[in-house]
């Protein structure tokens, strides 16, 4: 029997994961299979590539606390004004991000990785989200982080691919398949209202972005119902841009404490989770069972 971890979407939210790993951490729970879309698989390869220990969580600490704007999301006038145009699919290069991600991965491909890491990415020719499991691991995570207009579509294995959160911002049902005991989702927000609107068109993008998927992750939480799955709170109201690489240790603190007490209270959001099959997907190999509502 195994525990699944399900790590949401979210940008520079995305340090809400690592505060919320380290309260699992901290309380001897340690999945054997991670599935994450977007910086949430970016998350999970760091900590699947070194097994998930308190050192690892420790280290994607540091790594957070040492980002910035520029180093995810660099501006670039002419890759801008071409993808205004028509030109271009994207506003912002990707190089960047691909730099970031290749220093901070240990191995080459998917099924290399200590724990079993699983990455959503959306089929821009389908809309269909795939699971990814085997190939390289760099150009699944790339795949998967390509938010629609900010970054350019990756292509593997002759699908053009963007980020699995357009479709499934937190792939509950994708961990569901690997038939785990526990399943524990880590997402970075929720239905917090904001204090101001984003700031600028690339944060009010990702917002708007976020707002839509959001509704399937509410849906999915509420109509589940069979094995268990814990759900931990991430902190609201959150202030922070998903641009906004400044206040990593604030969101990893809040996390933390907010992940800690939720589940020393023995009273998590559990619920449970009927089972039904899907079909094969060419990409994600056997996907097994896929979880109904209702």
């Amino acid at each position: 029997m195994t525990v699944a971890c399900v790590l949401s979407v979210g940008a520079s939210l995305g340090a809400i994961q690592v505060g919320m790993a380290k309260a699992l951490i901290d309380r001897g729970i340690r999945p054997d299979v991670v599935v994450g879309t977007s910086v949430g698989a970016v998350n999970g390869a760091f900590l699947a590539g070194r097994e998930f220990s308190a050192d690892a969580v420790e280290e994607l600490a540091e790594t957070w606390l040492g980002l910035r704007r520029g180093r995810v999301f660099p501006a670039e006038p002419i890759t801008g004004l071409l993808g205004f145009l028509g030109v271009r699919r994207n506003l912002v290069p990707a190089g960047a991000l691909r730099r970031l991600i290749t220093r901070h991965v240990e191995h080459e491909r998917l099924e290399d990785l200590p724990i079993p890491l699983h990455v959503i990415a959306c089929d821009v020719l389908t809309g269909s989200d795939l699971r990814i499991s085997h190939g390289p691991l760099i150009e699944a995570l790339m795949a998967s982080a390509a938010i629609p207009v900010i970054f350019p579509p990756v292509e593997l294995d002759g699908r053009l691919l963007i980020d699995g959160g357009v479709v499934n911002n937190t792939p509950i049902t994708h961990a569901l398949d690997l038939r785990p005991r526990h399943v524990y989702v880590l997402p970075t927000g929720g239905r917090c209202q904001l204090t101001a609107p984003p700031r600028g068109a690339l944060g009010m993008l990702i917002h708007a972005t976020s707002l839509l998927v959001a509704q399937r992750f509410a849906g999915e939480v509420t109509a589940l119902n069979g094995s268990r799955v814990t759900v931990l709170p991430p902190p609201c109201p959150i202030r922070v841009q998903p641009t906004d690489f400044d206040h990593a240790e604030g969101l990893i603190a809040r996390a933390r404490d907010a992940a800690a007490a939720f589940l020393d209270d023995q009273r998590g959001r559990v619920v449970a989770l009927s089972c039904a099959r899907r079909r094969l997907s060419p990409i994600t190999g056997d996907v097994g069972e896929l979880p109904t509502a209702g």
